[in-house]
């Protein structure tokens, strides 16, 4: 599963679009609802982080952590999110 928000940054024109369309036809996309947005915010006052240059990481945070089990959250730069979810969601590199 993912963001909503996430889509954000992975659609532009170098993407290759049916590739796109076949891992979001297999995968979860979660809404960006007031109480994720309101824990973005809170992941990112706790990091000491923008919402502007961080607002996509901490929704993607705040959604992972809102599933209520263990999560784990997959990137190619984990500085930020590492920061944002502190050590409640694992992070890998990919």
């Amino acid at each position: 599963m993912t963001s909503a928000a996430t889509l954000v940054e992975v659609v532009h024109p170098r993407i290759r679009r049916p590739a796109l369309d076949w891992v979001l036809s297999r995968i979860i996309i979660e809404p960006v609802t007031r109480d994720v947005s309101l824990l973005a915010a809170q992941l990112l006052r706790d990091a000491d982080l923008h919402g502007h240059r961080h607002a996509i990481d901490a929704m993607l945070c705040a959604t992972a952590l809102r599933v209520g089990g263990p999560a784990t959250i997959l990137t190619s730069d984990p500085d930020d999110l590492l920061a944002l979810c502190a050590g409640r969601a694992a992070v890998i590199k990919i």
